[in-house]
């Protein structure tokens, strides 16, 4: 008897052996599959596409035709970037105002309303009234907290070193950015003094990098100095300023994913007069490279980074 039930109680031993075998087998048969590794994607990274203006004093004007082509044509723009000149229409684009709007603006624009001559100490233009219309068309809006991240490129006259403004008091990093050596009094701020962004990146495709930008839009309006006699000194230190404007430009150009070219090499420095003739050189110009930046938008868009 007593071996009888050690037998079945043997017999039952192995049977539970062979199903908790079999169990474990089947565990293990489910668990590579579970714990087998799941391959995800990065998440895709947004793109930034910035618009950089240049520098250029009247020229400037040229701006504006380019953002009325490339609004018109819906390029999103996720950053402006501006020297001198470009840092005055950039600030306004930023705030808020469309194209047509600065279009408006900039043919209502006198002399008056930005040049305040002052006693000649280190430059003619004191620069305040400049600060002060920003500030006003942007009702002292910090720039921190304009609609489109927006930085102004001034340059440290103590240490020939570039400076991107990117928080505080709009109208004063605008002022800074357009101080032209020899022709404004250089602002100080913070005990540095600075002069026109233009000294060392009168296109700032580098600035732009440098704040996140994957895609560059350059505007350049250096080019094609003119070849007529400058009349008096602010005409040939603005034309000598175009042409070292010319010379630097080139090698951040070098860096943009397009650049755009107004031909406004005819239109003085300091000549308000061919306004309506610089929009449309830039819109001219914005044209001829539409092309190339929609093949950009379209890749980035099928890639979805926009």
């Amino acid at each position: 008897m007593f071996m009888l039930l050690e037998t079945k109680y043997i017999c039952t031993t192995n049977f539970i052996k062979r199903i908790n075998f079999f169990t474990l087998l089947l565990l293990i048969f489910f668990n590579s599959f579970s714990c087998a590794p799941v391959e995800t994607k990065p998440p895709v990274k947004p793109a930034k596409i910035a618009v950089v203006l240049g520098a250029g004093a009247s020229k400037g004007f040229a701006h504006i035709g380019v953002l009325k082509i490339l609004e018109a044509n819906k390029i999103p723009i996720h950053m402006v970037v501006g020297t001198s000149a470009g840092s005055f229409v950039g600030s306004l684009y930023a705030y808020g105002f469309n194209a047509f709007e600065l279009q408006k603006f900039s043919f209502e624009l006198q002399k008056d309303d930005l040049v305040d001559l002052g006693i000649p100490d280190n430059g003619f233009i004191k620069g305040e009234k400049l600060e002060k219309y920003i500030n006003f068309m942007l009702r002292n809006t910090p720039m921190e907290k304009l609609r489109i991240p927006f930085y102004a490129v001034a340059t440290d006259v103590q240490t020939g070193n570039e400076v991107i403004f990117g928080t505080g008091n709009t109208g004063t990093a605008v002022r800074a950015s357009c101080s032209i050596p020899g022709v404004f009094i250089p602002p100080v701020i913070s005990g540095k003094m600075y002069v026109d962004g233009g000294v060392v990146s009168p296109v700032a495709v580098d600035a732009a990098r440098k704040m996140g930008a994957d895609v560059v839009i350059a505007v350049d309006i250096s080019g094609d100095a003119s070849s007529a006699m400058p009349k008096g000194t602010i005409e040939t230190i603005m034309q000598s300023i175009n042409i070292m404007y010319s010379k630097l430009s080139s090698i951040q150009l070098a860096k943009a994913d397009v650049v755009i070219k107004p031909k406004v090499g005819y239109i003085g420095a300091a000549d308000f007069s061919k306004r309506h003739e610089a929009v449309l050189e830039g819109e001219k110009a914005a044209i001829s490279a539409l092309p190339e930046i929609q093949k950009i938008v379209s890749r980035l868009k099928e890639e979805g980074r926009l």
